[in-house]
């Protein structure tokens, strides 16, 4: 089977992969990328959160089969240490992370509203970011979500 993963073709043995098994394991455990995290496995929490199509999903509950042929990004195609995606930077500045174990998913939600909305209201974040943060840190998130907001419609 073959996935495009990060801006490549991933060939995943089919000994080592069934249609039916959820997208974040091939990601983890086939691909090694993991940076994608599994919270709760019934798509409830948001750390197993990845784009696929620009769009944000829930890759425990996505079977492969449903993303042959359409792009997947993880957090380790978000940015890079020398060029961190200004919601990384954000993150940081904002001190949005405690534990930090959502916060792979929630950035790939939050670059998903972000290239849908350039300027998203509390409410919009509210509705978009529906990720769970046991540290409770949905504050900071706003406020780093915008900060990024602004920083990338200053960039262009």
């Amino acid at each position: 089977m073959d996935l495009s993963v990060n801006g490549q073709t991933r060939t995943l043995d089919d000994a080592a992969v069934d249609p039916t098994m959820p997208l974040l394991w091939a990601l983890r455990d086939v691909l090694n990328l993991t940076g994608t995290k599994f919270g709760c496995g019934v798509a409830a929490c948001g750390a197993c959160t990845v784009l696929v199509d620009g769009q944000a999903l829930r890759s425990c509950v996505t079977p492969l089969s449903a993303v042959v042929g359409k792009s997947v990004r993880t957090i380790e195609a978000l940015g890079t240490p020398d060029r961190p995606h200004a919601l990384q930077s954000a993150w940081v500045t904002h001190q949005v992370p405690q534990c930090g174990y959502c916060q792979s998913g929630m950035l790939m939600a939050a670059a998903a509203l972000l290239a849908k909305n350039a300027n998203p209201s509390d409410a919009d974040i509210d509705t978009a970011i529906t990720n769970i943060c046991r540290c409770g840190t949905y504050p900071r998130v706003r406020d780093a979500i915008k900060a990024a907001a602004t920083a990338l419609r200053t960039k262009t």
